[in-house]
């Protein structure tokens, strides 16, 4: 008889086991853990910045607040400008191409 009985309280916590570690499957929290936005650059007025939405906001006002230094290059100034404002909302450089700047932020959980 207790022999009966300890086999099934094994049998039991076997079955306990197998079901505690099936039934957990994936991380709980979100599968993303980057957002990127990006920086696309046409010139002064036409350079856009491409959220993680998809929304697109064009930079030409912005830029065209800031005075540029003489025997400054356009391109590289204003794009350091408006990878400037990206960074004050959260995010940091990720990578970049001649016209693109890529930047990252991690995902409020």
């Amino acid at each position: 008889m207790k022999t009966i009985i300890a086999v099934l309280i094994a049998l039991g916590v076997t079955c306990w086991g197998v079901y505690q570690v099936t039934t957990r499957g994936a991380d709980n929290g979100a599968f993303q853990s980057y957002e990127y936005a990006t920086i696309r650059w046409g010139g002064r007025e036409n350079t856009h910045l491409i959220r993680p939405s998809g929304k697109v906001e064009m930079l030409g006002p912005l830029l065209a607040r800031v005075q540029r230094p003489d025997r400054t290059d356009d391109r590289t100034f204003y794009m350091n400008v408006a990878m400037n404002a990206a960074a004050k909302e959260g995010y940091e450089f990720a990578g970049m191409t001649n016209d693109e700047i890529v930047m990252k932020r991690p995902v409020a959980r």
